[in-house]
């Protein structure tokens, strides 16, 4: 009695042992994904705990559903602890659901194959000494719970390696597709391991059928990761293409600006050829004590120069360029466009890096401006020892919704269609220069500012 004592109590501690075995790889698949680490631990201890608490009260449930509601009030703990992107934590709640299935699953078919293999030698046979009988059950054990963590462990490194948008918000749609054929493979196993059990009642079933099992099971391991990473690998063809179309518009943007830079120093070289006349008609006019006609003709020879260079000096042709084209843009929609922006000339900034930011900061301001009085639009430049700012700012009124990752907006038409890189392509030209981005909202107006450092 006392060795069969032993023995339950050995098997009642490798069943606990298996439970926080299994909390902790869900504290492996969860870290990586959340911000907090505390909450992960917590996630992690939460199954632990409920199904410690199931197996110790059982409540006459099954293991389908007390797994499940393990799963489930994981999720709810990750949820409660860090309040955002509520789809992820449902999709790695669900993943790790069906993952736990087979990977015990096949730890358990192994074990049996290994106890059977071992009961059935000469020396088993042969009635050995309990304590041995007990070495050998509790040497079987040992692998058994080894494999657990191997196995899983594996398919969760797998898992998390391959996902490269681990702070990516997922869609409903996304998790649907990734969480219906993992779970659908776990009640297939259901089903099966019921008849399997079934089978075992009346005799043992043949080692061809728990062979089909171990590769079903594998195999299911497998789909997870494979459909994980063939979904990261379409997310990053996806990020590629979009990044791809935004510099391509660039570009496009660029050579139009060229082309106007061209064209404006075509007009200034038209003016240049007509100054030595200019020059000769002011002459005769003072010459003749005409001094009112001759003021009228600077007047209109000063707007007709101002209509040809524009309003706008930056000290460099593309960022004029840019600055005056975003200038009639916001006039065209009534809104007052002030520009105090210098160039950086002298520093390793150049024009391009400097066009990228402006595009899409003006364009962002001209399309999210918003206010009940006047409209207005800002932008300005200085230098504090070696760093270079711009600031833009523009009337703003409503909300900010900020991704709590990246620290950037998120824009009604980045959710829309994903083309919210505006600001993370700001971000990436001031990363170049060793500096970053920052944005507030003061007294209805929306405030960015980029610095730059220029050595």
């Amino acid at each position: 009695m006392a060795d069969l004592a032993v023995w339950n109590g050995f098997t009642q501690a490798v069943s606990m042992i298996e439970l926080c075995i299994a909390g902790y790889c869900l504290y492996k698949l969860v870290n990586p994904f959340l911000q907090s680490a505390r909450a992960a631990l917590a996630a992690g201890g939460a199954f632990t705990l409920t199904m410690l608490g199931f197996y110790i009260m059982p409540l006459h449930t099954d293991a389908f559903t007390a797994y499940a509601l393990g799963s489930l009030i994981s999720f709810l703990v990750m949820c409660g602890l860090e309040q955002r992107n509520y789809i992820q934590k449902a999709f790695l709640a669900a993943t790790y659901f069906s993952l736990r299935w087979f990977t015990a699953a096949i730890a358990e078919l192994l074990y049996d194959r290994l106890y059977h293999w071992a009961e059935n030698t000469k020396w088993y046979q042969g009635n050995p000494p309990m304590h041995l009988q007990f070495a050998v059950y509790f040497g079987v054990c040992v692998f058994y719970l080894t494999m657990v963590y191997m196995i899983t462990n594996g398919a969760i490194y797998y898992i998390v390696k391959s996902c490269m948008y681990k702070y990516e918000r997922m869609s409903m749609r996304e998790l649907i597709m990734l969480v219906i054929p993992p779970f659908l493979g776990a009640v297939g196993y259901k089903i099966i391991h019921y008849y399997r059990f079934f089978y075992m009642q009346e005799k043992n079933p043949p080692e061809s059928y728990d062979v089909l099992l171990l590769l079903y099971c594998g195999g299911a391991v497998i789909v997870i990761v494979i459909l994980i990473m063939l979904y990261q690998n379409i997310k990053s063809s996806q990020e590629e293409k979009l990044e791809n179309q935004l510099l391509s518009t660039q570009m496009n943007n660029l050579k139009m600006h060229i082309e106007q830079v061209e064209n404006l120093y075509q007009d200034i070289r038209s003016m240049k050829h007509d100054m030595t006349n200019h020059v000769l008609t002011l002459e005769r006019l003072y010459e003749r004590n005409e001094t009112k006609e001759a003021k009228d003709y600077v007047k209109e020879l000063k707007s007709a120069f101002m209509e040809t260079v524009g309003e706008v000096n930056s000290g460099n042709p593309v960022t004029d360029v840019i600055l005056r084209g975003w200038k009639t843009e916001a006039e065209k929609k009534k809104i007052r466009f002030q520009c105090d922006f210098h160039y950086p000339t002298g520093s390793n900034i150049n024009a391009f890096d400097i066009s990228v930011i402006l595009n899409n900061a003006l364009q962002n301001a001209v399309e999210n401006i918003g206010g009940s009085g006047e409209l207005h639009i800002l932008i300005l430049s200085y230098r504090r020892d070696n760093a270079y700012m711009i600031e833009i700012s523009n009337s703003f009124t409503g909300n900010l919704r900020q991704d709590a990752e990246s620290g950037l907006l998120i824009t009604t038409k980045r959710e829309k269609d994903s083309h919210g890189y505006g600001l993370n392509n700001i971000r990436k030209i001031a990363g170049k220069y060793f500096g970053d981005i920052d944005f507030s909202v003061k007294n209805e107006e929306f405030v960015l500012s980029i610095m730059m450092m220029t050595e």
